[in-house]
């Protein structure tokens, strides 16, 4: 109790919102309701169900969760000397814009209600978390020998391969408006005609040497392997025998390195062989072996590490989430002003132009 007998007040109840377009601070920093509107908006799908109130909320919430963040590794950026140079964040840029002209380019971010500072911002802020993680996290996951030795030797029988195998990496175009979009760019061809346009220029960006990965990431509409960079895996002959005979005769006759479009029904679909692995008994001395086992372990780690680097920054913060306190004060009654305005009003994006 306080002296005159009132309830102390905590921190939190002291604290008043800075203003009503102010959602969260991060140590002072503010994060403003219309970025997170905006980032919001750009993750509906406007031919999808209309979300609840409640249902939008919950996903600003979890967007200013991950603005709060990228605020503090941003942070974490400055202080360690580790922002991108604009050179950087040209060549970046320039990999995604890829060979559509500087037009086609701004008509497409004018689809996704972007501009082209509001990409470079987002550009920006990528390379610096990915150089904050990288060192952080990547450089302290790497493996000893030591720990591939030891694993290989306790999982021998893993690397036993009963049957040849391929590893393979795609990227996905469909004719129709996908329900979930994975890729960096939110890319997502709507039509037959869109579809056959973005292929070619799929393809045409991978014979100029663009690498497969970033491509995939950037474009793919795959919503699992977008993200891997394409990447499937390893798929067994006993698994190819069971597609269609299209795609099982391409993987047969590629050389590891090779790129080749297949089309059905309006859909198309760019492989890449990785590697071919025949059957038999694999050993340490094997490229392919400690290189897998190198990055199973790395990953492994690298994803404890992060996690663990991310709560610990978390906890050296001082972070308010308006949002947040807004809804718990409300008992979870959730105003219709919060969830913004219904997306039905959102029209669909108009055809994309032609691309070169």
């Amino acid at each position: 109790m306080g002296a005159c007998g009132r309830p102390a007040q905590t921190p939190a109840a002291t604290a008043a919102a800075p203003g009503p377009n102010v959602w969260a601070t991060v140590d002072g920093r503010e994060i403003m309701r219309d970025d997170v509107d905006k980032a919001y908006r750009n993750n509906l799908n406007p031919q999808g169900p209309v979300p609840s109130d409640e249902e939008a909320v919950n996903l600003k919430l979890n967007i200013i969760d991950e603005l709060i963040t990228q605020d503090l590794l941003q942070a974490r950026a400055r202080a360690a000397g580790l922002e991108p140079a604009e050179a950087e964040v040209e060549k970046a840029l320039a990999e995604r814009k890829g060979s559509m002209t500087d037009a086609a380019f701004s008509q497409e971010l004018a689809q996704r209600g972007m501009t082209l500072d509001e990409v470079k911002r987002m550009v920006r802020r990528e390379l610096a978390v990915q150089k904050v993680i990288d060192q952080e996290v990547v450089s302290k996951a790497k493996p000893t020998d030591q720990d591939i030795t030891e694993y290989f030797e306790k999982n021998r029988s893993q690397f036993n391969v009963p049957e040849a195998q391929y590893r393979l990496a795609q990227i996905v175009i469909t004719p129709v408006r996908d329900q979930q979009i994975a890729n960096r760019m939110r890319d997502d061809a709507t039509t037959p005609q869109q579809a056959q346009q973005k292929a070619q220029m799929l393809g045409e960006r991978l014979k100029a040497g663009a690498d497969f990965s970033a491509i995939a990431m950037d474009y793919s509409e795959d919503a699992q392997s977008a993200p891997r960079g394409g990447d499937l895996g390893f798929v067994p002959v006993s698994a190819l025998n069971r597609l269609p005979a299209e795609f099982r005769s391409a993987v047969t006759r590629m050389q590891p390195g090779n790129v080749q479009t297949l089309t059905a029904n309006g859909s198309h679909t760019i492989l890449m062989l990785l590697a071919r692995e025949e059957p038999g008994q694999r050993e340490l001395s094997s490229p392919s072996v400690k290189e897998g086992i190198s990055e199973a372990l790395q990953q492994r780690k690298q994803q404890l590490l992060q996690n663990a680097f991310l709560m610990s920054v978390r906890n050296d913060a001082k972070v308010v989430n308006y949002l947040a306190r807004q809804v718990v004060e409300a008992q979870g009654k959730v105003a219709a002003s919060l969830a913004g305005p219904p997306p039905a009003i959102l029209p669909p994006p108009p055809a994309a132009p032609a691309k070169p």
